[in-house]
């Protein structure tokens, strides 16, 4: 249930976070925090008030992000496994994703070895 939640909590939060609108929000508190340090005679505290804000949007944002880049890629990798298994593909390609970083490479340096040999000569 909580993974329910969080996911679509994270799905509208990426969504507003990535608007022109959202951006121009930010500037604005950005600028209004700038024009008030006159008036907070460029303090401490007036400093803290974004630092904190900054840091905290940040950190939280960390993981609001890589929850909904998590579930694009797993969606990404579903679509492409469902194509290789629908085409004349190699069905072995499924699931590379899970791969180590050096097999990758193999399988990614055997690809671009056949293309060469596939292309026609100009």
């Amino acid at each position: 249930m909580y993974v329910q939640v969080f996911s679509k909590f994270a799905t509208n939060i990426a969504d507003l976070s990535g608007r022109p609108g959202t951006f121009v929000v930010a500037v604005t508190l950005v600028i209004g925090w700038a024009v008030l340090g006159p008036f907070f005679g460029y303090s401490e505290t007036w400093q803290l008030v974004i630092n904190t804000s900054t840091t905290i949007i940040t950190f939280l944002m960390v993981f609001v992000l890589q929850n909904s880049q998590n579930r694009d890629g797993k969606a990404l990798r579903a679509k492409l496994d469902e194509l290789i298994l629908t085409s004349q593909a190699q069905n072995k390609f499924v699931g590379i994703e899970k791969l180590d970083e050096q097999e990758l490479r193999r399988k990614s340096k055997t690809l671009a070895e056949k293309a060469e040999s596939k292309q026609a000569p100009a």
